[in-house]
């Protein structure tokens, strides 16, 4: 993922105007940013996540889950796609037809070459900054998921690093009595 050099800051209304190529395209703080299609590995982390959850959420109606592509909308500067999101019940009202307007409760990135600074750090940072409650890192060379969880003073805690080889449980207060293990979300075809 690279910014395209630019002194002028690019905005949603730009944001609309970008091609449908196939590729990721992202605003954050206004820079550019573009990703190549992810790997089979990445899509289907995506679908075992978005599987498992959209299931606890069929039982258990506590707000919905989406998942890549589908615009977020943190600023007029500010506008991602992470591979997955999710947003209680009490606050869908930050739907819309088009795109979602404000901070997700969860947000999921899920690193590809090239990726793992803007979203370990320029993510991470813009996520803390608008209100997200847990985000979430998962690596599919290192098979880990790194949890940032907001602590009582408004920022990120220290990650919970979580671990396939060491037969770690993926969970989050905000679905209550859901859980995955490591082993069914990295699970991949290739």
């Amino acid at each position: 993922m690279r910014a395209q050099p630019s002194t002028v800051k690019l905005t949603y209304d730009d944001f609309v105007h970008f091609p449908d190529d196939g590729k990721r395209h992202e605003i954050i703080d206004g820079a550019h940013y573009v990703t190549p299609a992810p790997t089979t590995k990445h899509q289907a982390i995506a679908r075992n996540l978005t599987v498992s959850i959209g299931s606890y959420l069929r039982a258990q109606p506590v707000g919905e889950v989406f998942a890549a592509p589908f615009d977020v909308v943190l600023s007029d500067l500010d506008v991602v796609e992470p591979d997955l999101l999710y947003i209680a019940r009490e606050r869908l009202d930050i739907l819309t037809v088009a795109h979602v307007r404000g901070a997700p409760d969860l947000a999921v990135e899920i690193l590809s070459p090239g990726t793992r600074r803007i979203d370990e750090v320029t993510k991470r940072k813009l996520y803390e900054r608008v209100g997200v409650l847990d985000y979430w890192v998962v690596d599919p060379e290192l098979d880990t998921v790194k949890v940032y969880r907001r602590a009582g003073d408004g920022a990120f805690a220290r990650p919970d690093k979580l671990s396939l080889e060491r037969g770690d449980i993926l969970a989050t207060p905000l679905l209550p009595g859901w859980s995955a293990a490591l082993s069914e979300v990295l699970t991949s075809p290739v």
